[in-house]
């Protein structure tokens, strides 16, 4: 069981500071669970419970921002929990990881609620695209536990006035927003799109359980200058960057 040696490849998070092992072949860490993590309002001293959390990446690049937090993962793939835990143990960050489906929790957790709730659920609906070959990257890309029943495990994990922080495909939203029921509130949206002129395509939602706030929809975040690619060149916005490189928050209201 696990990846060998020369299946996995060290990347770098934050500009270096965290490092990550990941399969070669298989589901890849990209920017999302960094803007992901970025965008957690959590303090020193407050639990967070990492639905889905692959190797790592999100959990990892938000306790490198905020010290002092109690990281709880769930991963269902056996080799990429191992890996998030050695990547927890490599970069010394404390982040604990179970090895269960996110619909089937521990009794552990069912007894324990926490302070945020944070996912990056698969973005396809297979109905709509082509399984990915690798299964464990098909496992990470292609629904097959409803979008709904993330949001019912997450909300049940909250603290009253806890917060879900969720980033998904934006075409996805009509289908976040409708299933959460009144035990959420004070949802806020924040498009980000890949360029001035360009629809968004991601969204980050976050919503408090038990909040009564109006709903609000943030500006949205702008990932790179100049209105197309050009070249291999970085193209980043200032703003971007200093997420990416250097695990800046994302304010978002």
């Amino acid at each position: 069981m696990g990846f060998s040696r020369d299946a996995v490849t060290a990347d770098k998070f934050l500009g270096g500071s965290l490092i990550l092992l990941q399969p070669r072949a298989g589901y890849r860490a990209g920017v999302d669970p960094v803007f992901l993590a970025a965008s957690v309002n959590a303090t020193n001293g407050q639990s967070v419970l990492d639905l889905g959390c692959g190797v790592g990446a999100a959990a990892l690049c938000l306790g490198a921002r905020v010290p002092g937090l109690r990281l709880v993962g769930v991963e269902r793939q056996p080799d990429y929990a191992e890996l998030a835990r050695r990547n927890a143990y490599d970069n010394g960050v404390g982040l604990e990881v179970h090895e269960a489906d996110v619909t089937q929790l521990p009794d552990a957790l069912k007894a324990e609620t926490f302070d945020h709730v944070i996912a990056n659920p698969p973005y396809h609906l297979r109905d709509r695209s082509t399984p990915a070959a690798d299964p464990g990257r098909e496992a990470a890309l292609g629904e097959d536990t409803p979008l709904a029943e993330w949001i019912d495990v997450a909300t049940k994990r909250l603290k009253p006035k806890g917060f879900l922080t969720m980033i998904q495909k934006a075409e996805r939203l009509p289908e976040i927003l409708n299933a959460m029921d009144d035990r959420l509130g004070s949802v806020l949206v924040k498009p980000f799109c890949p360029r001035d002129g360009r629809a968004a395509n991601l969204v980050v939602v976050h919503a408090r359980k038990g909040g009564r706030g109006a709903f609000r929809l943030a500006a949205p975040l702008i990932l790179h200058d100049g209105a197309d690619h050009i070249g291999d060149r970085e193209s980043y916005r200032p703003e971007v960057s200093a997420i990416l490189r250097d695990g800046a928050a994302l304010p978002v209201w």
